[in-house]
């Protein structure tokens, strides 16, 4: 019988193992599909003229060269997207989350009155909408069209994130908000010295999604920004892949410098500061998602 348990014992160990490799393994092809592109892209950043125009630049540089990237960092143009992107989504990425968190906490209340008649109204936000052009109209009649308040103030609430941060809250133990109530303290004191601080896992979430957004939003500035000084990243990028399409793209470029490499440079100079934000932000993410999603 004892043997019979161990031969059982070592299946299931077995089992769990091929699993287990099957998973690291399906996830590394996974990255491996995920990742090519983007060193593909970042190899023509640092590869010669002749070896992009000829085909032969994969996953690593060839004829490794800076001249792509240097061209970009001292561009006006390319320096004035990416302060414009660089504003847009630090501003929009505070505002927002000090908004939604805000707007959260009374929204997590469940014994005041009608909450969720103003529940039902933010949902609702998140189905039906406006429409793009007496979308354009409202923030023409606001005088925000073509500025850079057009790219944060409409997008200061964002209906998904505020559930997100809101079944948070309600995750916290009442005692906690019980205790501080006794001792004195009001709603104000009691948001931001105590639900603030034990908020940081999904405010990191909401972040990390909200400047994410913020930084590849191209829809919006292509319709409501027209003044080439408020160009964001987006935008500067198409304009330089349409450059690239043109046979002519090199003599408005550098003379030396492959319009594909200029591209690829953009690109990765564009690309770098929104992926350092990540690393940053990984150690409350997870637990930001997992707590803040689980609940309805």
């Amino acid at each position: 019988m004892r043997g019979v348990k161990t031969k059982t014992k070592k299946k299931i160990i077995t089992e769990s193992n091929l699993v287990t490799a099957f998973s690291y393994l399906f996830i590394g092809v996974l990255s491996l599909i995920v990742l090519f592109p983007l060193m593909h892209v970042i190899s023509k950043a640092f590869s010669a003229e002749w070896a992009i125009n000829s085909g032969t630049v994969g996953i690593f540089p060839v004829d490794f060269q800076t001249s792509a990237i240097k061209s970009i960092l001292v561009s006006n143009n390319f320096l004035s997207a990416f302060g414009n992107s660089l504003f847009v989504t630090i501003a929009g990425t505070v505002c927002t989350l000090a908004l939604t968190a805000l707007t959260a906490y009374p929204l997590s209340m469940r014994q005041l009155p009608y909450m969720k008649g103003f529940l039902l109204l933010f949902v609702f936000t998140m189905y039906f909408g406006g429409g793009i052009i007496p979308t354009y109209l409202l923030y023409h009649a606001y005088g925000i069209l073509n500025t850079r308040s057009v790219l944060i103030l409409p997008g200061l609430i964002n209906v998904f994130h505020l559930l997100i941060i809101k079944n948070f809250y309600e995750d916290i133990p009442e005692s906690i908000v019980e205790s501080a109530k006794v001792d004195g303290a009001g709603n104000l004191t009691i948001f931001l010295k105590f639900i603030v601080p034990l908020s940081k896992p999904v405010y990191a979430t909401i972040v990390v999604f909200t400047s994410v957004m913020l930084w590849n939003n191209y829809f919006d500035p292509m319709l409501y920004v027209n003044s080439p000084g408020l160009q964001t990243l987006p935008l500067y990028l198409r304009d330089m892949i349409m450059k690239a399409q043109d046979i002519q793209a090199k003599a408005l470029l550098l003379t030396d410098v492959s319009a594909e490499s200029i591209t690829a440079a953009a690109i990765v100079a564009s690309t770098v500061p929104i992926l350092l934000v990540y690393p940053f932000m990984q150690r409350h993410f997870v637990k930001g998602m997992t707590i803040g999603s689980t609940k309805g």
